[in-house]
């Protein structure tokens, strides 16, 4: 048996996400079926996590096991994009890997970055690409709120009510947020984060930009771990799975 990673770009908007499922159109059913094909054997794929609906991928890495040595990397990558780039999904890369390395538990590092537009009119090139918000944020008191997360904290206010994991605890090793013309980027740096983390998150700050929230209420909300008093996640379209360290 041998093993490879794959490293995968896609354009989350048509899917109902990473994880294949009995209905919808899914990111990992769509390349397993074509792999699979290709290899003449069923083949699985293991991802570092499962991106939601609508939620795009800049390099989301998973993994598969082959039963033969694949001979020419680069010609399966070829049809493999020959099939896929069409559907918005396009292979970057495969490597063969140890037969102990995981795409999900093998990993030391997670980053997320959200783009928001922020200017009265929408874009039409970056369409379900970004969030867009009319009125002006104050990336001052944005990058004030941001701090207030970092480090290892409880993130049950920011949670999904169907997040699977055992414990709500997590650690934030950094959150860059930086403003080149009117696109806000904040970019997320964890090991591992609770289903819905950050786009909750970003719908929080987007409050405390907007000063429907001040900094106290912001640290409050953190601190009651109750998810009826958050403000609503932020959009999928703008969130993209950036980097995957191992």
């Amino acid at each position: 048996m041998y093993r490879y990673q794959i490293l995968i770009e896609y354009v989350g908007t048509s899917f109902i996400g990473w994880q294949a499922q009995k209905k919808g159109k899914s990111i990992q059913k769509t390349i397993q079926s074509i792999l699979s094909k290709l290899l003449k054997q069923k083949i699985i794929l293991y991802a570092s996590g499962r991106t939601d609906a609508g939620v795009h991928a800049i390099e989301q890495s998973a993994h598969f096991d082959a039963k033969k040595k694949i001979q020419n990397l680069n010609k399966i990558i070829k049809s493999l994009n020959f099939f896929l780039n069409d559907k918005m999904i396009s292979i970057i890369k495969i490597k063969k890997k140890n037969i102990n390395f995981h795409a999900r538990h093998s990993a030391k590092q997670r980053t997320y970055v959200y783009l928001i537009l922020n200017r009265f009119s929408p874009s039409t090139i970056n369409k379900n690409r970004e969030w867009h918000i009319r009125k002006k944020l104050d990336l001052k008191l944005i990058k004030k709120g941001a701090k207030k997360l970092i480090g290892t904290h409880d993130f049950s206010t920011f949670r999904a009510s169907n997040c699977s994991a055992k414990s709500p605890v997590r650690t934030i090793d950094s959150i860059l947020v930086t403003k080149s013309k009117n696109c806000i980027k904040l970019k997320f740096k964890s090991k591992s984060f609770l289903k819905n983390q950050v786009r909750s998150m970003v719908g929080c700050l987007k409050y405390l930009g907007e000063k429907k929230w001040d900094l106290k209420k912001f640290e409050n909300i953190i601190v009651k771990k109750n998810r009826n008093k958050v403000a609503p996640p932020a959009p999928a379209c703008g969130l993209y799975l950036e980097k995957i360290i191992y």
